[in-house]
């Protein structure tokens, strides 16, 4: 299937993007999803565009190296960051079901960590004492943003 659009100036808007897209293209209830790391210190960069931050195909670890020399001057206090998802359901009714999950937490020194994906290995859980790519997939699923927004819209979904 062609690629969907993700064009939207919010996490909202980019999900409603590629739900419609694929409800459109095959006449099925869709998901889907957008996230993005926000950092305070940066203004809430890279935010919806923590995909794409330092060119569309960087590598990850490179837009951690950029992540971390942005903040290389920027007190512990000061760190502070979370990752943000808002998943949609399209096709289940007259109108899209939206749900938001965040999880809190902290921009760490140096990565650390083999686990999950993108920018886990620099995202400090205080609560956990570890950074995301440290923690059992298990357990990252219970406190990700995307599992708490996922929970949120299953629940939604079982609503409607």
């Amino acid at each position: 299937m062609p690629e969907a659009p993700e064009t939207g100036q919010t996490y909202l808007e980019n999900a409603l993007q590629k739900a419609r897209h694929y409800h459109e293209l095959t006449g099925r209830p869709c998901l889907a999803d957008d996230s993005g790391l926000e950092i305070d210190a940066l203004q809430g960069a890279p935010g919806l565009h923590s995909s794409r931050y330092g060119g569309a195909h960087t590598p990850h670890s490179e837009k951690i190296r950029l992540v971390l020399e942005a903040l290389a001057r920027v007190p512990e206090a000061e760190r502070t960051a979370r990752f943000r998802c808002v998943a949609v359901a399209v096709g289940l009714g007259p109108e899209p079901l939206v749900a938001e999950g965040v999880c809190p937490g902290r921009i760490a020194w140096e990565p650390a960590g083999c686990g999950g994906f993108g920018y886990d290995p620099i995202f400090w859980v205080p609560s956990e004492g570890a950074t995301m790519a440290e923690l059992p997939e298990g357990r990252k699923h219970q406190i990700s943003h995307r599992g708490r927004a996922m929970r949120e819209l299953a629940r939604k979904i079982r609503e409607s």
